[in-house]
């Protein structure tokens, strides 16, 4: 798959799936910015990957100081002047605060929905102008969350079922500019911050109710995410792609069921 010598802009992209993202466009022949808070940190690690002949450029991005939206595109389209591939890759949750409806925290609940949906609002909607004149790719990150409920996270599965739906209204809306909008939902995925963040009791559990018996690779949702930015895609927008080891598809009686069995022989 190549994306060609594409202009790349992914946020969040220092580590985890933003990350490998833009390692896998980069490989791909794209020039890719890294929508970045740790610039200095992040020269370092493409330092590693410029070596061979990979472009990737960290620029500074903060999601909670929203003027750096504007001077983040803006960089890009100075030293570029277009865009052709956005990777809506920032996200953070909340697991202390975000609760159930009765027992979480409102401000929590806001605050994600305003960090999580408004920053790919804000930031597709100074990036679409300039992907008109050529067409471009847009890929969201969300996640399995956005579409099974849970018995907590309320903040957190709201705002990426509220991506789920802008990804479709923007690959409604500029279609005919030949602009394509497409998500991707991850179930749950080995970064350093998941490992870090979840007792293993949690991941077993997890995982009981995952067909495919193991966590997802930030590398897995990089690949869907270079389909998506690549023309491999080109006939298909507004398409939720979840890439979460088949979680969700399930009677929910299979976890139970599936103790029953040697799953590692599965």
């Amino acid at each position: 798959m190549k994306s060609g010598n594409k202009i790349a802009l992914i946020t969040s992209a220092s580590k985890g799936i933003g990350l490998a993202c833009a390692v896998k466009l980069a490989k791909s022949g794209a020039t890719v910015y890294m929508g970045v808070r740790r610039v200095e940190d992040t020269k370092e690690i493409c330092s590693q990957y410029c070596k061979d002949g990979l472009k990737m450029i960290p620029i500074y991005f903060d999601a909670k100081d929203k003027s750096t939206y504007n001077s983040m595109v803006e960089e890009v389209v100075k030293s570029e002047d277009h865009i052709d591939i956005l990777v809506n890759n920032f996200g953070i949750g909340s697991p202390k605060d975000d609760l159930d409806l009765v027992d979480g925290s409102t401000d929590a609940f806001f605050d994600i929905i305003d960090l999580n949906l408004g920053s790919v609002y804000r930031i597709t909607k100074l990036v679409v102008p300039h992907m008109k004149k050529n067409g471009g790719s847009i890929v969201n990150i969300s996640s399995i969350g956005g579409i099974i409920p849970d018995i907590h996270r309320i903040g957190y599965g709201v705002s990426k079922a509220a991506i789920n739906n802008i990804t479709l209204q923007i690959a409604m809306q500029y279609a005919r500019d030949n602009i394509r909008c497409n998500a991707v939902l991850p179930g749950l995925t080995a970064t350093d911050a998941a490992i870090k963040n979840m007792p293993q009791t949690f991941i077993d559990s997890f995982l009981s109710h995952v067909p495919l018996n193991r966590m997802g690779t930030p590398d897995d949702i990089a690949n869907a995410v270079m389909f998506f930015a690549s023309d491999d895609s080109s006939y298909i927008t507004g398409h939720l792609l979840d890439v979460a080891g088949g979680y969700g598809i399930g009677t929910p009686q299979y976890a139970d069921n599936i103790r029953g069995f040697r799953v590692d022989k599965l």
